[in-house]
């Protein structure tokens, strides 16, 4: 069995691709039935499926094939040159049982850490694949706890009277008191870091675990299944290389906390294509390691293409960061669907980070119905909801204009450019909100139509370029620049039915600002900060 990539998807790179290495498979095949497993979800089939596996693997490789019907089990491995092809009709569910799940070292959210090992999981393998048009189910709702204002009023009487407990202030459901005790000593997002790691056991159900890990591995292909629910992140790919990823299907509920579909870290020469998603959190999601330990990791992720993706629900459609401190560079998007996603384009990072993005091409997307940001660039992350980082004064609140020393520490931003985006029936088109002491750098955006509530702002940008670009908006101002400077605006067509200024420029630090003549001088304004002659 051979992967068989389309020639058509390296056509168009604006980088030096290497081809990726496909999988490759002996003909020979196994049926989980034959080591024992029992369909109809009550038998616990992790041994059958775990002796089909290294059997097989054993002998060379082959697939084992999951027939139709619903198969129950705890963890697997996937071995060496193994295909785990579900059948048409096959449903893999994970168990519930927490204690199915031991911990291992690993590393979540970008941090060496530990946590319950993964329901599917490969480490320093190669030739691997899940492929088929069957479903894999991480019984997630089991693992996550929700908090009320995600749910209905009789989502959440029926959640509360299945189990579980609750936060004392009644607004948080946890499953059991480990995983509550384990929320309670973490300050770092969903790693326990007030406590020792030999006290990690007594927060054992806290620790949910990504669904697929796959990490230090070589040419992997994940092709047809449906994979949903998962406990945290849906797909990892970690520190991995020669991965194709098409035809699926990625599904978490809306209200998942970490419920990411895809996140593809420090991992090169990649094929991501023709899959949707419908997910809690990030959809697409490139990343490499957080703070001090993704730099010491020292694996950029690179040598990415993206096609012909359809995101649904979504924190964010295309997103990266913002654990990205070994880099992310050398990334191709294109046809692209964004629908209802709640960012589109989302580029996220904060101090502390260090890493830099760089030689990212995006183009052909098309959105509607995006609540926040079509496209948005925010070194000030800080894990909140893009919903709430909509409110460009909390930002403001947090900017600081006290001189900042650049470290290995500062993150960057550099070298990003679109073409062809298109975006209607949307919130706000265009928000790059940089660092005082590390401008975002190097931001073209042309050909592109933005039909929606709120325009653009810059803020502590170098190298903004709008080329044939359209903004037909309705609210505030058209767009406001802040200590910014090489920000080219000459083509822009603004249209809007309000009286307020098109454009706002202030700050001291702004300079070599061209904006459109098309533009009435009375609806602009310039800051008395701004440094004369700073605006053409």
């Amino acid at each position: 069995m051979n992967a068989q990539v389309d020639e058509n998807i390296y056509k168009g790179i604006e980088f030096n691709m290497p081809r990726v290495k496909e999988t490759s498979f002996k003909n020979y095949s196994v049926q989980i039935t034959q080591f024992g497993a029992k369909a109809g979800g009550v038998f616990k089939n992790t041994e059958a499926i775990n002796k089909a596996i290294t059997e097989t693997s054993n002998k060379g490789g082959g697939t084992v094939v999951i027939p139709r019907g619903i198969w129950l089990t705890g963890p697997i491995e996937l071995k060496s040159n193994i295909n785990l092809h579900l059948a048409d009709g096959a449903l893999l569910i994970f168990s519930k049982d927490f204690k199915d799940y031991p911990l291992v070292k690993t590393s979540f959210e970008g941090l060496n850490t530990i946590r319950t090992v993964s329901p599917i999981s490969a480490r320093n393998v190669e030739n691997i694949a899940i492929t088929g048009n069957g479903t894999i189910d991480g019984n997630g709702d089991a693992w996550r706890y929700v908090k009320k204002g995600k749910l209905t009023d009789s989502q959440w009487k029926n959640l509360v009277a299945s189990g579980g407990v609750l936060s004392e202030d009644k607004k948080i459901w946890f499953p059991s008191e480990s995983s509550k005790l384990g929320y309670k000593l973490s300050s770092n997002f969903n790693v326990p870091d007030k406590i020792t790691e030999a006290e990690y056991e007594q927060v054992h159900d806290f620790l949910r675990p990504v669904m697929v890990s796959i990490v230090s591995s070589d040419r992997v292909l994940l092709d047809g299944p449906t994979f949903q629910n998962s406990p945290a992140w849906n797909i990892h790919p970690l520190m991995s290389s020669n991965i194709i990823i098409r035809n699926l299907n990625v599904r978490n509920p809306w209200y998942s906390q970490n419920g990411d579909g895809l996140d593809l870290e420090s991992c090169k020469n990649v094929l991501i294509y023709n899959n949707t998603f419908d997910v809690g959190d990030d959809a697409i999601c490139i990343k490499s390691g957080k703070d001090k330990d993704g730099r010491d990791r020292a694996m950029p992720t690179e040598n990415v293409i993206i096609k012909n993706n359809t995101v649904y629900h979504a924190h964010g459609g295309f997103v990266i960061g913002s654990e990205m401190s070994s880099g992310v560079r050398n990334i191709h998007v294109s046809g692209a669907t964004f629908i209802g996603t709640d960012i589109g384009l989302r580029f996220k990072t904060t101090r502390g980070r260090g890493g830099i993005i760089e030689n990212i091409y995006i183009s052909d997307v098309d959105m509607i119905n995006i609540p926040a940001q079509a496209i948005g660039f925010n070194m000030f992350y800080e894990g909140n909801s893009p919903i709430i980082e909509d409110d460009q004064n909390a930002d403001d609140e947090k900017r600081t204009e006290k001189a900042i020393p650049v470290t290995e520490e500062t993150p960057q931003m550099r070298n990003i450019f679109f073409k062809n985006i298109n975006v209607t029936s949307s919130h706000e088109a265009l928000y790059i909100s940089g660092l005082n002491e590390m401008n975002i750098k190097n931001i073209k955006i042309e050909n592109s139509t933005f039909d929606t509530k709120k325009a653009l702002s810059i803020v502590d940008a170098d190298g903004v370029e709008l080329k044939n670009v359209k903004f037909n908006y309705s609210d505030g101002t058209g767009a406001t620049i802040y200590n910014s400077k090489n920000i080219d605006l000459n083509s822009v067509q603004f249209e809007t039915t309000n009286d307020k200024s098109i454009v706002n420029v202030t700050g001291d630090k702004t300079s070599k600002v061209k904006l459109p003549k098309s533009v009435d001088k009375k609806r602009v304004n310039i800051s008395k900060s701004v440094q004369k002659n700073a605006v053409q």
